[in-house]
C-alpha cells in the first residue's frame, strides 16, 4: 500500500511540471497573437480603403470579374477607347483650368438643352472661378422667389446658393422642344454611364455617316458609341464653336476634352479631397504599422527568448 501511493505521487510529480510549463507557454502567446492579428486586420482594412480612394478605376476594373455586355455591336454601342486622363493617376488632381474652360463650353453650347439641376453656383468657387466671378455670373440670371409682404412671387438676381438655371420648366416642355426626346440632366451623367468620361468624350466626337445597310429615320443622327446607333442629339461640338478666354486652341477635340473634364468634376466633386485624404491615411497607417511591429517584438521578445528547464523532483528512497 505504501509503495503504491509512492508510485502515484512520483508520476504526478513527474507530469505536473510538464503541464504547467506547457500551459504557461501557450496561453499568453495565444492572447498576444489574437490581439496582434486583430490590430493587423484593422490596419489592413484602413489601408485598403485608403488605397482604393486614390487608385484609379481603370487599374481596379481589370481585376474584377468581366461583365457579359457586348460592346462591339451597334445595338449596344461600340466600346469607347480609353483616353489618358491626367486626373486618373493616383497622385494627380483635376485640371482646374480645363474645368473652367469646360464650364464655358457647357454654358455656351450644352446649357441650351441640358440642365445641371444638382450643381449650385457656389460649387464653382475655388474650383474654376473666384467668388466675385461666380457672383457676377449668377446675377446674370433671374430666379423666382417669394412670397413678399403682399404674398406675391417676385424675380431677383441669382446668388451663390442658387442652382444652375434649368433649360426647360418640366419634362413635357423639354420633349416638345426636342421632337419627343428628353435631354438628360448632366449633373451626374459621367457617373451614370458605363465608360464614364471615355464614353462622354467618344460620344461627342463619334458622329459619322451610317454604314451601308443601316438607315436612320429623320430627326436622328448616327453615333457608333450610342446604344442603337441612332441618337436624337445632333453634333454640337465643332472646331472654333467656342472662343476660349485664355487663348487655348479651340478645336473640337479640345472642346470635348474640357467639357468632359467639367462634367467629370460635377459627378465627382470630392475627387481631389478624396485623394488627399487617402494619401494622408496611407502615411498615418504606415507609421502605425511600424509601431505595431515594434510593439509585437517588444511583447514577444521575453517569451521567445526564455528557457524552460524541467528538474525532476528528488524522491527519497525508503
Amino acid at each position: 500500500m505504501f509503495f503504491t501511493r509512492l508510485a502515484r505521487s512520483s508520476r504526478v510529480a513527474q507530469w505536473s511540471p510538464v503541464r504547467f510549463a506547457s500551459t504557461s507557454t501557450t496561453t499568453t502567446p495565444n492572447k498576444i497573437t489574437a490581439s496582434f492579428l486583430a490590430k493587423s486586420a484593422v490596419l489592413c482594412s484602413v489601408a485598403g480603403v485608403s488605397i482604393a480612394a486614390i487608385v484609379p478605376d481603370d487599374i481596379i476594373d481589370p481585376l474584377l470579374p468581366a461583365g457579359a455586355d457586348a460592346f462591339d455591336l451597334i445595338e449596344n454601342g461600340q466600346h469607347p477607347p480609353h483616353q489618358d486622363w491626367d486626373h486618373r493617376a493616383w497622385n494627380k488632381t483635376f485640371d482646374h483650368q480645363s474645368i473652367r474652360r469646360g464650364y464655358q463650353v457647357y454654358r455656351e453650347v450644352c446649357a441650351a438643352c441640358h440642365s445641371m439641376s444638382l450643381i449650385s453656383w457656389r460649387n464653382l468657387v475655388g474650383v474654376s472661378h473666384t467668388e466675385a466671378e461666380v457672383k457676377e455670373m449668377a446675377a446674370e440670371y433671374e430666379y423666382e422667389d417669394g412670397p413678399n409682404d403682399q404674398g406675391e412671387m417676385f424675380k431677383r438676381p441669382g446668388k451663390l446658393s442658387d442652382r444652375f438655371p434649368v433649360a426647360y420648366p418640366n419634362e413635357e416642355a423639354a420633349r416638345a422642344a426636342n421632337g419627343g426626346a428628353y435631354p438628360p440632366d448632366l449633373s451626374c451623367i459621367v457617373k451614370a454611364r458605363h465608360g464614364e468620361e471615355d464614353y462622354i468624350f467618344a460620344l461627342l466626337l463619334g458622329y459619322t455617316e451610317p454604314p451601308p445597310g443601316i438607315s436612320i429615320r429623320d430627326g436622328l443622327h448616327f453615333n457608333r458609341y450610342f446604344p442603337g446607333g441612332a441618337i436624337s442629339m445632333a453634333r454640337a461640338v465643332y472646331d472654333e464653336v467656342v472662343d476660349y478666354e485664355d487663348g487655348t486652341p479651340n478645336n473640337a477635340s479640345q472642346l470635348a476634352k474640357d467639357v468632359t473634364t467639367f462634367l467629370t468634376w460635377a459627378s465627382y466633386p470630392e475627387h481631389d479631397e478624396r485623394k488627399k485624404m487617402g494619401m494622408k491615411s496611407i502615411a498615418i497607417m504606415g507609421i502605425l504599422f511600424g509601431l505595431s511591429i515594434w510593439y509585437k517584438r517588444f511583447k514577444w521578445s521575453p517569451i521567445k527568448t526564455r528557457q524552460i528547464v524541467y528538474k525532476a523532483p528528488k524522491v527519497r528512497d525508503v
